[in-house]
């Protein structure tokens, strides 16, 4: 059993330490964290990880779809022993959480991908490296040493380009390949736009495209001498409206690892992964970042949880920001959670140090809601354990 009190204990020390007058360095309340962050990036930097599609009505929709539920606690069970394990596809992970996969973290804190990679290995948390990180696979997998490891791929037009992503992953050593579905065509996003701000087009976000051999080739120079020409090559490989299902059987037959498709919202489409062959799907809208309007993600949650039936792994991402949101979603069915933009904010505050002291609050906010809802392990949380809200 995984000791989780440490995990708990963390509140303690922060208690400690502000009885010998040592506050601390990072706000606890997360819309405190964003505020800080706010102040120390550019607004461009901020716009980008903050804003969502349109009127940003989804990422409201997002945050309030956990207010529609509300745990039931139970008491006089004895919690004093916790374990937070849980094995999601082939990946043991020590609590059902994992970092989601977010770009050009380079942004907001010039380590980039390299700060929460060197943080997720201190912490042993589960990391979803972006296909759109300024720091490529085979160095980010490096640094994760044996840190469980998934890669997100941006499925580009080019089939061997994406062929030689997926085979990068496999030889770097990660476990599961996580193929976002949501983001064909970049939407209609008002905060860049105010901006003309998109980070790739000044070379952020890029790293494993231009150390990609496939997509090296043909660049009428190399990009450590002229980056112009490889920025315009992203462009017109990004990505490919034209994808459909049966295009999944190439990416079955590039690769080995398990496949987990991004971006689901309706129960059909969860039917359609499973008679595809998939290993699992993460529900999400990608924060609100692609369809101004559309279903927060956990209001869809129950309805594809129920449509899947257990015949493939079921992760959550979309509004995660407290150890109860965890729970919640836990309860109406997924297996893990995907944690995003707090950790970005933590990120641009603190570097590698405000990661890790982020997600140690984090993961002890989320023991701390399991233990007193009267749970010691989350393979014990089911539905009974929410109400919903009046």
């Amino acid at each position: 059993m995984s000791d989780s009190q440490p995990l708990a204990a963390h509140q303690n020390l922060i208690y400690r330490e502000g009885r010998e007058g040592r506050l601390p360095t990072l706000p606890l309340a997360v819309e405190d964290l964003e505020h800080a962050a706010m102040e120390a990036i550019s607004p461009e930097a901020y716009g980008y990880v903050a804003g969502g599609a349109g009127s940003e009505s989804t990422v409201l929709a997002n945050l309030e779809a956990f207010e529609k539920w509300r745990i039931v606690p139970r008491v006089l069970r004895d919690v004093s022993k916790r374990d937070l394990r849980c094995r999601v596809l082939n990946t043991e992970m020590p609590w059902p959480v994992m970092l989601a996969p977010i770009g050009v973290q380079s942004i907001v804190h010039p380590e980039g991908e390299k700060a929460v990679a060197r943080a997720a290995r201190a912490l042993g948390m589960p990391m979803c490296l972006s296909t759109a990180s300024t720091s490529n696979i085979e160095e980010i997998a490096f640094i994760l040493g044996d840190t469980p490891k998934w890669y997100q791929l941006y499925w580009p037009r080019d089939p061997r380009l994406a062929k030689s992503f997926l085979q990068r992953a496999e030889r770097a050593g990660y476990e599961a390949v996580v193929v976002t579905l949501d983001t064909k065509i970049l939407a209609w996003r008002e905060r860049d736009l105010e901006y003309g701000y998109l980070p790739f087009l000044k070379g952020e976000g890029i790293g494993n495209y231009i150390s990609d051999p496939v997509f090296r080739e043909g660049l009428e120079s190399p990009p450590e001498k002229d980056m112009a020409p490889a920025i315009r090559k992203w462009g017109t490989l990004f990505a490919e409206p034209a994808h459909t299902w049966a295009d999944l059987a190439y990416l079955r037959e590039c690769t080995k690892l398990p496949i987990v498709l991004k971006g689901i919202q309706h129960p059909e489409d969860a039917r359609l992964a499973v008679q595809h062959g998939m290993d699992g799907i993460v529900v999400s809208n990608h924060g609100g970042r692609q369809v101004d309007g559309a279903i927060a993600s956990l209001d869809t949650l129950p309805g594809i949880v129920d449509a899947v039936k257990g015949r493939m792994a079921v992760l959550f991402d979309s509004g995660i920001r407290r150890g109860a949101d965890v729970f919640k979603a836990m309860a109406i069915g997924a297996d893990a959670v995907l944690l995003g933009r707090p950790y970005m904010w933590a990120l641009a505050l603190g570097g590698q140090e405000g990661v890790e002291e982020y997600l140690r609050r984090f993961l002890a906010d989320v023991d701390l809601t399991l233990a007193l809802s009267g749970h010691t392990s989350f393979k014990e949380v089911t539905r009974d354990a929410l109400v919903a809200a009046e």
